[in-house]
């Protein structure tokens, strides 16, 4: 399986960005995959951002991202977005996609077996 992202960059505080991520793979069409994201601040561990469930499209979003990051998916396309508002300098790092076959698998990053090259995001005052 391959996850490639794109649409990170640099953005003043209270700014907006959109990260995309496609994803390939003989499984994706098989199996219930979820699509997520997650992020990494230098010095800090992996944190999870947000996922989204194949069916139903089930969302969960970490608390520190609630009510700014709005997470989304295209069945047909094999896609998932990351829609990023109110940006603060505490949403700096570099932004991972990922998937899992599971339904939902849990927020740690342990979980989830196929990781995308990262993209960076960067929010400055």
């Amino acid at each position: 399986v391959q996850l490639q992202a794109s649409g990170g960059g640099s953005v003043q505080v209270g700014g907006s960005l959109r990260l995309s991520c496609a994803a390939s793979g003989r499984f994706l069409h098989a199996n219930p995959f979820t699509l997520g994201w997650f992020r990494q601040s230098p010095g800090q561990e992996r944190e999870f951002v947000a996922r989204i469930s194949k069916i139903q499209g089930r969302t969960h979003y970490a608390d520190s991202v609630k009510g700014r990051f709005t997470i989304s998916r295209d069945n047909t396309q094999n896609t998932v977005d990351l829609q990023m508002n109110n940006l603060t300098s505490e949403d700096t790092a570099v932004y991972y996609c990922v998937a899992d076959r599971a339904p939902f698998p849990t927020t740690g990053p342990t979980a989830w077996d196929y990781w995308g090259q990262g993209t960076q995001v960067t929010v400055s005052s």
